[in-house]
């Protein structure tokens, strides 16, 4: 990799004065360091946020709402009960995520703001790869992995975040600090498209950094539910989180989100609305998921994966109400 400087920061502050342009972040390293061995981030510093102190730790609880800061390691929220109880879509996208030892380093912030696995990009052709002819390279090339949504532009990818999706379906809100202070946004709001191959993925100004993660206090009920390739270390496929609120058995407000079908988190309002005024049946989840998967364009190689959004998101939501029909 490139010689870089390296400043291991002790406080939020000295972090934020540190990252100037041309530094990066890092927390566990997970994804950083493998994007530097490969010359895809070349940062002239790395200010490293593991000494920072202010920056790990759960607190609150599900009845106020909890709040989740940015260094918190992914095997702390799984060692969490309330968050277990509570925040069940979380929980268990978070114990999916890698291997125990990956759990043990990977933070919360890194998870969030980690890059796309398009081997396009990690080969070092960029968000929006093209080749000397002008050809999109994702589109004409091996696409098995990108979007099936948003696929009339140039960024092909898949949103690489797994946390994203439990958080925004949960409502959750992120807290960035800067030179300019603190500012809360939606965590959906955390992500944007590059319009350019040396633009950024995510909204965040320069020099801030992720500080926390918000959830609002607990009410209704919600789960996830993923499809992968093989059980072992890997990465979903598709993968969705839904937040339900009942009046009586009906529900009554929904949120869905999914992961593995956009460049983006992608809030499925089509699935919303289809289960909104109706019990969580596999019949009523079904067509919830037929819903969803309208307004599909799949490139040539992914196809597969909008029958696979169909069970995954029939899964999710009868997974929320506690039914899990295939299993019987």
């Amino acid at each position: 990799m490139k010689a870089f400087e390296y400043v291991g920061a002790t406080s939020v502050d000295q972090a934020v004065k540190a990252l100037t342009p041309g530094s990066s972040a890092m927390a566990g390293g997970t994804d950083l360091m493998n994007r530097m061995k490969d010359y895809v981030t070349s940062p002239d510093r790395v200010v490293y946020l593991n000494d920072v102190k202010e920056l790990a730790g759960i607190s609150g609880d599900p009845t106020s709402g909890v709040t989740i800061l940015a260094g918190t390691r992914l095997a702390d929220i799984l060692a969490s009960e309330s968050i277990k109880k509570s925040y069940s879509a979380l929980w268990q996208t978070t114990s999916d995520v890698g291997t125990p030892q990956i759990r043990n380093m990977a933070s919360v912030g890194g998870n969030l703001m980690q890059h796309p696995r398009c081997w396009y990009y990690r080969s070092g052709f960029g968000l929006l790869p093209k080749s000397a002819d002008g050809k999109h390279m994702l589109r004409e090339g091996d696409n098995r992995y990108a979007s099936i949504f948003m696929t009339d532009g140039d960024a092909l990818y898949a949103h690489p975040s797994s946390l994203a999706i439990p958080l925004i379906a949960l409502g959750a809100k992120a807290t960035l600090i800067g030179p300019e202070g603190e500012r809360t946004i939606d965590v959906a709001d955390l992500y944007k498209i590059p319009v350019s191959n040396t633009d950024t993925l995510f909204t965040a100004k320069p020099g801030e950094i992720l500080k926390s993660i918000s959830l609002p206090a607990s009410t209704g009920k919600n789960g996830s539910f993923e499809a992968r390739h093989k059980q072992a270390h890997d990465w979903p496929l598709v993968m969705a989180s839904a937040s339900l609120t009942f009046t009586g058995d009906t529900v009554s407000d929904a949120r869905v989100a999914v992961y593995g079908v956009a460049p983006l988190p992608w809030r499925s309002k089509a699935a919303e609305e289809a289960i909104k005024g109706k019990p969580v049946t596999v019949e009523t989840a079904r067509a919830a998921a037929a819903a969803a998967a309208e307004g599909a364009k799949p490139l040539t190689m992914n196809a597969y994966k909008v029958a696979m959004l169909k069970t995954v998101i029939t899964r999710t939501l009868c997974v929320t109400v506690g039914n899990r029909y295939w299993e019987a």
